[in-house]
C-alpha cells in the first residue's frame, strides 16, 4: 500500500513539473549582464520570455554617418544627457528608408557603451511585455535604450496600447534608467486613409479640429518627447555618402572619383539614393577592387 502511495506521489510531482514547465514564467534577469552591450528580447513558444545577449554587435561610428548632421546632433545630445543622468526624452525617428535611422542608434550605443549605455531590442509583436522588461532592468546601474526598429501598427494591436501606456499614461512612475527609441517609416505609426480627412470639423472662426480617429492615431507618436525626421538624399548627398564608405573600405581617392558614374547607375537600378544603397554599392565596389 505504501509503495502504491509513494508511486502516486511521484507521478503527481512529475505531472506538476510538466504543467509548471509550460506555464508562463516571470521574466528573469540574465545571469551575466557583462555578456554584451546589446540584448534581444525573445518570447518562446512556451510563453517564456528571455533576454539574450547579442554576441556580435554590428559596429558603427558616428563619424561614419554623413549628410544627417542635424539628426545626429539631436540624437547624440539626447543620448548623452540620458547617460549623464540628466533629463532626456523618448525618441521617434521617422522618414525615408535607408537614411540612417537604425545606424544612428547603433552608433550612439557604441559611442556611449563605455559610460554604461546598453540596448535591448524588442520586436513589435513583443512590445506587450515591455512592463516586464522594464521591471527587470529598473534597478540596474546601467542606462538602457529599449529599441524597436521599423515600427508600425495595424488597428487594435496589443503592442500599440502597451507602448502608449509605457510612454506616458501608466499610473507607474517612469524609470529613470530606461528610454524608448523607435524607428518608423510612418510618422504616426498607424496607417492613414483618405476617408479619415472627412472627420475634420471646422468652427465658425475658421479653426480646424481633427476627428476622434485622427486624434487616436497621433496620440501615440506625440508621446515621444523627441521627433527626428529623415529625408531622401539628393544626388550630391548620395555621392558624398558613397565616397565616405569607399574611403572607409580603403579605396583610393582616384578610384573614388572614378566610381561616381557607376554609383549613380547602381542607385538608378535600385530605384533609391539612400544611405543603405550607398553602403551596399561601396561594399560591392571595394570587394571587386580588392579581388
Amino acid at each position: 500500500m505504501n509503495e502504491k502511495f509513494e508511486h502516486l506521489i511521484e507521478r503527481a510531482e512529475q505531472l506538476i513539473s510538466r504543467i509548471e514547465s509550460i506555464l508562463p514564467q516571470p521574466l528573469a534577469a540574465p545571469a551575466d549582464w557583462n555578456a554584451s552591450i546589446a540584448w534581444r528580447y525573445r518570447r518562446r513558444s512556451s510563453g517564456h520570455g528571455t533576454l539574450e545577449p547579442v554576441r556580435h554587435v554590428a559596429t558603427m561610428a558616428l563619424d561614419d554617418l554623413k549628410e544627417i548632421d542635424q539628426q545626429k546632433e539631436k540624437i547624440e545630445r539626447n543620448t548623452r544627457q540620458f547617460v549623464q543622468g540628466k533629463p532626456a526624452n523618448n525618441v521617434l525617428l521617422t522618414g525615408a528608408r535607408g537614411t540612417g535611422k537604425s545606424s544612428l542608434i547603433r552608433a550612439c550605443l557604441h559611442a556611449y557603451a563605455p559610460q554604461g549605455l546598453r540596448l535591448i531590442e524588442v520586436d513589435k509583436a513583443e512590445l506587450v511585455d515591455l512592463p516586464d522588461i522594464i521591471e527587470v532592468v529598473s534597478q540596474r546601474p546601467e542606462k538602457f535604450i529599449v529599441f524597436s526598429d521599423d515600427l508600425s501598427f495595424d488597428e487594435g494591436e496589443a503592442g500599440y496600447k502597451a507602448l502608449k501606456s509605457i510612454l506616458d499614461g501608466s499610473v507607474a512612475a517612469s524609470t529613470p534608467n530606461v528610454l524608448i527609441y523607435a524607428t518608423s517609416n510612418r510618422r504616426h505609426l498607424l496607417p492613414e486613409y483618405m476617408k479619415e480627412n472627412l472627420s475634420y470639423t471646422h468652427t465658425d472662426d475658421g479653426e480646424v479640429h481633427p476627428g476622434e480617429v485622427i486624434e487616436e492615431k497621433i496620440s501615440l507618436s506625440e508621446r515621444f518627447g523627441l521627433w527626428v525626421s529623415f529625408y531622401p538624399f539628393t544626388q550630391a548627398e548620395y555621392l558624398a555618402i558613397v565616397a565616405q564608405w569607399l574611403s572607409h573600405f580603403d579605396v583610393s581617392a582616384q578610384d573614388i572619383e572614378a566610381a561616381r558614374p557607376e554609383a549613380l547607375v547602381w542607385a538608378l537600378e535600385r530605384g533609391s539614393r539612400s544611405g543603405r544603397v550607398a553602403f551596399q554599392f561601396a561594399r560591392d565596389y571595394a570587394g571587386r577592387a580588392a579581388s
